[in-house]
């Protein structure tokens, strides 16, 4: 498909689609990461640990941390699925964070882990390589 623009004639292939699903995984994301957030900072009487680890912030702390992540995460996905440059950049930000992150989780829970990582790799290529055709709609 190409699509006319002030600059010319722009191609549009079908990743399009997988720029507005990196929005919608991102949304659906950020809400997970507020929900457990939100848990985080409400039941801060439990306190898992294990031997040999070493935790930088209190359970409450990790909630402020994942709410406030998951409030960025919902804001970008938003303006992801709007086509604003800012929020592909964001997005990418996020995504590589995320991603990175869940490498730390992977002891606790590997399948969860790893079906996460999937996604966000799927969202670093299609926001990477395709972003701007979002913009051409």
């Amino acid at each position: 498909m190409t699509y006319e623009t002030p600059h010319g004639a722009r191609h549009v292939t079908g990743w399009v689609g997988w720029v507005w699903f990196a929005g919608l995984m991102m949304i659906m994301s950020g809400v997970f990461n507020a929900i457990t957030g939100l848990y985080g900072i409400f039941n801060n009487h439990m306190y898992v640990t294990g031997a040999g680890e070493l935790m930088i912030l209190s359970l409450t702390g990790w909630g402020w941390v994942h709410l406030i992540f998951g409030i960025l995460l919902v804001i970008a996905g938003v303006a992801l699925t709007a086509g604003q440059l800012w929020a592909r950049i964001v997005a990418i930000v996020l995504a590589a964070i995320n991603a990175m992150t869940q490498l730390l989780w992977i002891d606790v829970n590997p399948w969860w882990s790893l079906a996460v990582i999937a996604v966000d790799v799927l969202v670093l290529y299609a926001l990477i390589v395709h972003g701007r055709e979002a913009a051409a709609l």
